[in-house]
């Protein structure tokens, strides 16, 4: 899998998958490399039914509650866009080169870093 352009923390805007999120905009919590895809805070909810279960240690006598728990799923990377924090538009990034050899994540709309 190629390097990915969005890392943990960065804004995100969600261009495409479910109607009530498409649009939206979210924290990126986890970057998962391997399968390109990330988990946005509070986006992509899938809900989980869990059952109640005893806790270890205590012979039965605590249970951990059941129900249904909402968590959030991983969305490919092709389906969001990052946000530059300075002209807060949806945009690609290039890398650049700085003098001094280190490489930076440029907006390409207004030519600002998008890394701080």
């Amino acid at each position: 899998m190629a390097k990915l352009k969005i890392r943990k923390g960065d804004t995100v805007q969600i261009l495409k998958g479910k109607q009530r999120d498409r649009g939206k905009r979210g924290h990126v919590l986890e970057v998962l490399t391997e399968e390109g895809r990330l988990i946005v805070e509070g986006r992509n909810l899938v809900k989980k039914h869990e059952r109640a279960r005893p806790v270890k240690g205590t012979r039965g006598a605590q249970m951990t509650p059941g129900g249904i728990l909402e968590t959030e799923a991983p969305i490919q990377v092709s389906n969001v866009g990052l946000v530059c924090p300075r002209c807060d538009k949806v945009t690609r990034v290039k890398m650049t080169f700085l003098p001094d050899g280190t490489k930076r994540r440029t907006c390409q709309h207004c030519g600002d870093q998008v890394d701080q």
